[in-house]
């Protein structure tokens, strides 16, 4: 089916025309991973002034402890890289252009190209004693990993063949690199088990995009690809790490809505098998990195507002915050969010907040500061602050974000729900200058026009312990949004907001919540959906995804509809009458073009002003800057329509 474009709306507004004239250069840091004796980064670089036709071409960068550099790796000027890894002498990065991943290692201070790969290579690791090392690779892969990126053209007879994700090695002097897991068989994540015999690693048979749900905890045998399972918990798992004495694996554990995002309590497995124990039971906050030391567990997690390492005993349960600061935080997705040197002393991170672009932090613990300052230059463009909100007896939080000198008077708010919903809004500088990459926000252009910008963090969320994520199952739209409408309520006591004046805005599971929130409030003034789900009935045969639909609904659809249509736009669709714009990826995987076109259908039919923008190619996440930037003219010109 084709798609016809629409004309752009507000493309070259008054915000993106001031956009351009106030461009910031940001230097970007992503991708990066900590030496084992913890003296030296390695992570990916690359500068972007805003509004290019492409992402920028990075480059591999490698520093000392004190920021400095020590050198730049950039053999493929048309590639990107990615899977920054080491070993004690040793530094390996992919390197991935025109469907096919080369690995290059660097040993000595020189950079050779190990092999090539016909496909997709990721998730690169040495082995405990660096005479190997293995990746992730999808050979002949159909589309790139994951369920966020564009899906394949569906043609010819379905479901017969499915691209499957590998453990393969290679040794590091060279040779030939080996798949070694079973071929029928997807593997999500691993590491490696101490005597570099062997991994520890989440794999599920079949579809990979939407498997990961129902994946098991396995062992894979290093030499003959042998697999056992060690545990299959009713939960999602990410991050299993064997311990220094190969007898147990960690892994983080819980209600996770994206394969991607890490989120949940610490559990440990013995590696013969047997069932998990939940070693962080009722923590009020969420765990998103793993690393052992010795016999205690060092973690990454978001409590409330802040990131935190967080010590762990799995015997005692005994927890200690090391650090913690009102900041976001990354490293690498297959990593958490926090890298540590191979005896726990120091850590490594990419540090950002709402005033402060990205940074590298370094440092013993448990101090941790930024070692590098390329973006000291960049101004602080808003005013931020935490809000925190009791409703139902949930302790909630959110982020209100406005202009630094309000004009008198009150101002229009424009409320941004997460995707998810198992995930947090954590702080990230708000640039000037237009879209930069793909990394999607529109929300300055809005705060210099004099707009308030809300991101509640609602029950189902992360932060506050996994009772308070597991909240809203079976209760799509209702207690969430019970929970936002007082967080609305909370900011208005605090901040000059017009309530008359109120927007509401999200993408995926924030896309579904504003189709929703059009059938259920007349509050809001104007809707912009992006990625949204229409009705959950037809979605659940739609979707690439829907073993992730059976947590959080209870059953399938065709065991027990009803939750399905509780939760449906469509079900309650005569009550939409606010003006709604739509917009989705052609490919979306996780949230189909014919949801968004079936609520444009209803919308169109009914009277209520809609528009709906299909864009050629995208998936879940976009990945074409172009697009991305026409699609922040419409958005601010749909607000600024409806609410100036």
């Amino acid at each position: 089916m084709k798609f016809a474009w629409l004309p752009a709306l507000a493309l070259l507004s008054a915000a993106s025309a001031a956009s351009a004239q106030n461009a910031s250069t940001i230097h970007n840091f992503e991708k990066l991973s900590l030496a084992p004796a913890g003296d030296k980064v390695a992570d990916v670089e690359s500068v972007d002034p805003g509004n290019l036709p492409k992402e920028p071409h990075g480059t591999v960068v490698l520093r000392g402890a004190d920021g400095e550099v020590i050198a730049t790796y950039d053999p493929c000027k048309d590639c990107k890289y990615a899977n920054t890894a080491w070993s004690k002498d040793a530094l390996a990065f992919t390197a991935t252009a025109a469907g096919k991943a080369t690995i290059y290692i660097v040993q000595n201070g020189k950079l050779r190209a190990a092999t090539v790969v016909s496909g997709v290579a990721n998730t690169l690791r040495f082995s405990p004693d660096g005479s190997k090392l293995a990746a992730l690779v999808t050979l002949g892969a159909h589309k790139l990993t994951g369920a966020t990126e564009a899906g394949a053209a569906l043609t010819g007879e379905i479901g017969v063949s499915t691209d499957e994700q590998r453990i393969a090695v290679m040794p590091v002097a060279g040779g030939t690199l080996k798949p070694v897991s079973p071929a029928d068989t997807y593997v999500y994540e691993y590491g490696w088990a101490p005597d570099g015999k062997g991994f520890a690693a989440t794999a599920a048979k079949g579809n990979g995009d939407n498997n990961w749900w129902i994946a098991k905890l396995i062992y894979v045998d290093a030499n003959s690809g042998a697999a056992r399972v060690i545990a299959a918990p009713k939960m999602q798992m990410n991050l299993p790490r064997v311990s220094p004495d190969g007898k147990s694996v960690a892994f983080i554990g819980g209600l996770m809505s994206d394969w991607g995002p890490i989120g949940g309590d610490v559990y440990v497995a013995p590696i013969g098998g047997g069932a998990p124990v939940d070693v962080t039971p009722g923590y009020k906050g969420t765990f998103n990195g793993i690393h052992w030391q010795g016999k205690a567990i060092l973690t990454s997690a978001l409590i409330g507002d802040r990131y935190a390492v967080v010590s762990l005993d799995p015997v005692s349960h005994a927890t200690k915050v090391l650090w913690s600061a009102p900041v976001d935080l990354g490293t690498q997705t297959f990593d958490g969010e926090i890298a540590f040197s191979a005896d726990g002393s120091t850590a490594a991170t990419i540090t950002q907040d709402y005033t402060h672009g990205k940074e590298i932090a370094l440092g013993k613990l448990p101090k941790l500061a930024a070692v590098t300052h390329e973006n000291a230059a960049l101004p602080a463009n808003v005013a931020a602050q935490s809000v925190h909100w009791k409703n139902e007896g949930f302790d909630l939080q959110g982020w209100l974000i406005g202009p630094k000198a309000p004009a008198p008077g009150k101002h229009p708010m424009v409320v941004i729900i997460h995707g998810g919903p198992s995930s947090s809004v954590v702080p990230h500088y708000l640039a000037a200058g237009g879209q930069h990459g793909t990394g999607f926000d529109f929300t300055y252009d809005l705060i210099q026009k004099g707009y308030y910008i809300f991101y509640p963090n609602d029950r189902g969320s992360y932060g506050q312990g996994e009772a308070f994520t597991r909240a809203n199952i079976k209760d799509f739209g209702r207690g969430d949004m019970r929970d936002m409408l007082a967080g609305v309520n909370a900011v208005e006591k605090i901040a000059p907001v017009d309530d008359k004046r109120l927007g509401l805005y999200g993408h995926s599971y924030g896309g579904w919540f504003s189709m929703w929130a059009n059938t259920q409030t007349r509050r809001f003034k104007a809707f912009v959906a992006g990625a949204g789900i229409a009705n959950w009935t037809s979605y659940y045969g739609q979707n690439g995804i829907d073993q992730w639909m059976i947590p959080f609904f209870g059953a399938s659809v065709y065991d027990d509809p009803q939750p399905y249509r509780d939760a449906s736009p469509i079900e309650y669709i005569k009550n939409a009458k606010t003006p709604a714009l739509i917009y989705v990826g052609e490919r979306d995987v996780e949230c189909p073009a014919p949801q968004s076109l079936e609520y444009w259908h209803a919308l169109h039919s009914l009277g209520t002003p809609v528009q709906l923008y299909i864009y050629a190619g995208e998936g879940h996440h976009f990945n074409n800057p172009a697009h991305l930037i026409d699609l922040r003219g419409r958005i601010i010109g749909w607000f600024d329509k409806y609410l100036k």
